[in-house]
């Protein structure tokens, strides 16, 4: 039985290790993803703190605890376009005219704490980008706008979902 003993606790030494060591990577990998977001934010003089690309994101929300997404895009693109998995979705302006949503801030306050890493989406990065701007002037630290958004840029035949975007990388969404 001794011997069985400390065959488990080595087996169970050897496998915390092992976990400690993917955590550092993990953390590593986040670490340098979000200096890279953050860097540029810099370049761009953007007022809030980065600016992730699509796999970026998806890897921050894999991996980051308490990281959030917010996808800002109206109503109608979520249920006719499709819409991310696990995102919190408060609209930055409403289908049809697209009128700006005075309670954007409120309802942000409502459903995601300040102190939380928070990622904008849109469908191409606009929307998200003035969503990220007041929720860092409302006092949200961690703000960061997922370039290409949803749908990315129009291609040269004018259709989205080619160039850029998350849809473009093969990330999981779902269609409503």
């Amino acid at each position: 039985m001794r011997v069985c003993f400390y065959n488990i606790k080595h087996i169970i030494s050897a496998n915390q290790s092992i976990l400690a060591a993917i955590e550092r990577i993990i953390m590593g990998t986040i670490t340098a993803i979000l200096q890279a977001a953050q860097q540029r934010a810099r370049e761009l003089n953007l007022p809030y703190e980065g600016a992730l690309y699509p796999r970026e994101a998806h890897e921050i929300l894999q991996s980051a605890p308490g990281a959030k997404m917010v996808d800002v895009r109206s109503r109608a693109e979520l249920d006719w376009v499709g819409k991310f998995q696990n995102a919190t979705a408060i609209e930055w302006a409403s289908y049809p005219g697209m009128i700006r949503n005075p309670h954007f801030i409120a309802q942000l306050e409502q459903q995601v704490d300040k102190e939380s890493l928070v990622i904008f989406v849109c469908r191409s990065g606009g929307r998200s980008h003035h969503a990220a701007i007041a929720a860092t002037r409302a006092g949200y630290r961690d703000c960061y706008n997922m370039l290409e958004g949803f749908e990315g840029d129009m291609d040269a035949s004018k259709h989205r979902n080619t160039k850029g975007g998350w849809r473009a990388a093969g990330l999981p969404w779902e269609q409503s």
